[in-house]
């Protein structure tokens, strides 16, 4: 498929979204918004992809947030469904079961900070900026800031970093616990690979369950949490890729996994 805003790349058990708008440091609109939408559908055609990168066009953003000129026209309904559809790409992202790498360099605001948490890891190049900075605006975070970087930094930093509006630098973002590698610029793409690739390196199967169980698990309480965990756990157990890595490590080898 042809997309004016979105780049869909693969490369065997990796694949790369390329958020395309660089002229706007990769602004959100709808466009872009529909459009990725889309090419996690096209995801889903790919059984082979274990893991996928998402970054932005050009060495300035990752996506510096959403585009002011759409927001200036929304009204309260066009607001809501504005917002709405970042819960549908984030539902596609859940629904796909592979772990998905926020690739930052430059900015990382607002929109796009909230982009990068609804990813499952972010790895920042060490020029890269996050916050949000919607109060300024004299508005919220609309796309899961709120509760995503409460979840991910408590409640304190979020408090400070949403009604501060404050922007912090990669290595401070780390430090609070929402990036998790700080990389030099130009060994950033070689280290955001090397860590897809020792994902993709792993069982399909197991890496879906560990993110379900993850993604699950902190949603519920500590017991269900337990449960949720070893179920997992046992289904994995009637994979030919547990048999295998059992057999690779008493073998002293590495383990060739079928993915079934």
């Amino acid at each position: 498929m042809e997309y004016k805003t979105v780049k869909l790349e693969f490369d065997g058990a990796i694949a790369t979204v390329v958020l395309n708008r660089p002229e706007v440091l990769n602004a959100l609109n709808s466009q872009l918004l529909a459009e990725l939408s889309l090419a996690l559908d096209e995801l889903k055609q790919h059984p082979e992809v274990k893991v996928c990168i998402v970054t932005g066009a050009g060495d300035k953003a990752f996506v510096a947030g959403a585009d002011i000129k759409e927001l200036s026209s929304l009204d309260p309904f066009g607001a809501a469904a504005f917002s709405m559809r970042s819960d549908i790409i984030k539902q596609k992202m859940d629904e796909l079961s592979i772990p998905f790498i926020a690739a930052v360099k430059g900015f990382a605001l607002g929109g796009g900070c909230e982009l990068a948490m609804a990813c499952d890891m972010i790895i920042a190049s060490e020029d890269a900026k996050f916050g949000q900075p919607e109060i300024n605006l004299g508005i919220i975070p609309g796309f899961g800031g709120t509760q995503r970087l409460t979840r991910l930094a408590g409640k304190s930093i979020a408090m400070e970093l949403v009604l501060t509006g404050e922007i912090i630098t990669a290595q401070q973002a780390k430090e609070i616990g929402l990036v998790n590698k700080v990389v030099p610029k130009e060994k950033f793409m070689e280290e955001v690979k090397t860590v897809a690739l020792k994902i993709a390196s792993k069982s399909k199967t197991a890496i879906m369950m560990a993110k379900r169980a993850i993604d699950y698990g902190r949603e519920t309480d500590l017991k269900t949490a337990l449960e949720i965990e070893r179920d997992a756990f046992a289904v994995l157990f009637s994979t030919e890729d547990h048999a295998e890595g059992l057999k690779a490590f008493l073998e002293k080898r590495k383990p060739v996994f079928k993915d079934k």
